[in-house]
């Protein structure tokens, strides 16, 4: 169902985040809260739908829901005889397709196993969770009975996120009350407890109608979340949305304060200018030896991709100089040991840098101990990373012996380690911290996916930085396939 009379509205979190900042502008010692429904808002209940009445099909040995997937789900859950309608499901199976529904639609086995949030929505939770002085409530019409196993489902699910929900801050439903009234109720007791209350997200508009109308005058923000839902749209006020964009609702200012941003990749004249208007700290660039002997910038090597005359490299001193007469900080990403490492050690002393302003980076194969060493006598407190994902199963499957490369990593001089972007970044992250690591989370593809990155606060994240949104038009490294193109062809460099 959508609503005729208003288009989702797809800056919405812009909205949320602008209805935060302005209380805690004016309410700076208050404790604020965001309050949040669960299904249809913070989980995706299609797949649920899904696992069940494929359940059925295993239960019964049928082949009535063969090659069904959530796209195909275009009700509620609640609304399983209207689905079985569109899926041209027999009349003479529905009873009992609707039986055995209603029978394990909440089992527990399910819930843990089908349970899928909307993208960027556990982000939202964990932004918020992160902020100084600020709450995230859930506020359910599941009935108190399931409350134990609401709070496993959420909690396993929230784990990719690094989410964690208070069982003080979920409300449910209590027997004989309905889910608007207990809704209701639940948001005055949120206020009696001391917490004022910024904004709630709600996919039913019934259920904000009757939180609205108990809390008169009270400021709050309610959002609808515009995905499946019952009840009919009232008017034509309020704001819809049905995507959690993570760019409307966290600017880098605010995004700085948790965790330090790196440029990916300043190695040329088009990057540099783009990083040198930004107010992002850190460049990274790439140093190598040309086939002349000098020290330039290019992530590519020159056997992997041969130069040719109309190639007009960085070079090296120049862009070093540059970065230390702006007041920036250095990410030194050696491709080459030996004599590389030497010159760009050379080249970085002339500059006078502190430790704090400098950061070495380097492939383990590459430079081998000896390179991290070399650079850590010269610059004892700077940061040393390398990239680890060769060890991420290991510390999955055999931490025991994952410890041993990391104990030998910390014997080099290395402080901090380098994770690629993926589904298993959170745990890795988690074990690492837990063993006294800084971590850097590198090759984030988009801008939403380096918000998420970036809110599980590692100590840093790199990126191209190519966010039109935040108008930031990064080119990349020049990695040979995977340079930034803006409307006309540019040369690698």
């Amino acid at each position: 169902m959508a609503f005729p009379d208003r288009p989702a509205d797809e800056n919405w979190m812009r909205v949320l985040a602008d209805r935060y900042e302005a209380a805690r502008c004016d309410h700076p010692l208050d404790e604020l809260c965001v309050v949040f429904d669960i299904d249809g808002t913070i989980l995706d209940l299609r797949h649920l739908v899904v696992h069940v009445l494929l359940a059925y099909d295993r239960a019964r040995r049928s082949d009535l829901f063969h090659g069904l997937v959530a796209d195909d789900i275009t009700v509620s859950e609640n609304q399983v005889d209207a689905l079985l309608d569109g899926l041209d499901v027999p009349e003479e199976r529905r009873d009992d397709i609707s039986t055995f529904y209603g029978l394990h639609l909440w089992d527990e086995d399910g819930l843990l196993a089908a349970c899928a949030p909307y993208r960027g929505v556990l982000s939202v939770i964990r932004w918020f969770q992160i902020r100084s002085g600020t709450r995230v409530a859930l506020n359910t019409g599941r009935p108190e009975a399931m409350r134990r196993i609401t709070l496993d489902s959420l909690n396993a699910v929230g784990e990719a996120a690094r989410v964690r929900f208070d069982p003080e801050l979920l409300f449910m439903r209590s027997e004989g009350t309905s889910v608007p009234e207990a809704k209701a109720a639940a948001l005055c007791e949120i206020g009696d407890r001391g917490l004022r209350t910024v904004a709630v997200i709600d996919n039913e508009p019934d259920n904000l109608a009757a939180m609205a109308a108990s809390v008169p005058g009270a400021g709050i923000l309610f959002l609808h979340a515009a995905t499946i839902f019952e009840s009919q749209r009232r008017g034509s006020g309020g704001i819809a949305g049905t995507t959690y964009e993570l760019s409307g609702l966290i600017d880098e200012e605010h995004l700085r304060e948790h965790v330090e941003l790196v440029w990916h990749g300043v190695n040329d004249a088009e990057n540099l200018g783009q990083f040198m208007g930004s107010d992002i700290t850190w460049a990274e660039i790439d140093l190598r030896l040309d086939p002349a002997g000098r020290l330039v910038l290019r992530h590519d090597g020159f056997e992997e991709r041969p130069w040719d005359r109309h190639e007009h490299l960085l070079s090296a001193p120049t862009c070093l100089e540059a970065l230390a007469a702006a007041g920036r900080s250095i990410k030194l990403d050696v491709k080459e040991n030996g004599r590389t490492i030497r010159e760009a050690l050379d080249q970085v002393e002339t500059l006078g840098l502190r430790d704090n302003r400098l950061w070495f980076n380097a492939e383990i194969e590459v430079v081998g101990a000896s390179g991290f060493e070399a650079f850590r006598d010269r610059y004892p407190n700077a940061t040393a990373s390398c990239p680890i994902d060769f060890l991420v199963p290991l510390i999955a499957a055999a931490p025991e012996e994952a410890d041993v490369v990391l104990r030998r990593l910390r014997s080099w001089g290395v402080t901090r380690l380098s994770l690629r972007w993926g589904p298993r970044l959170r745990s890795a992250i988690d074990e690492l911290e837990r063993r006294g690591w800084e971590t850097n989370v590198y090759a984030v593809p988009d801008l939403q996916s380096f918000l998420e990155a970036a809110v599980l606060l590692p100590t840093s994240v790199t990126a191209d930085f190519n966010f039109p949104d935040w108008r930031y038009f990064g080119r990349g490294s020049g990695e040979h396939g995977f340079v930034h193109r803006y409307g006309a062809e540019v040369t690698l460099g």
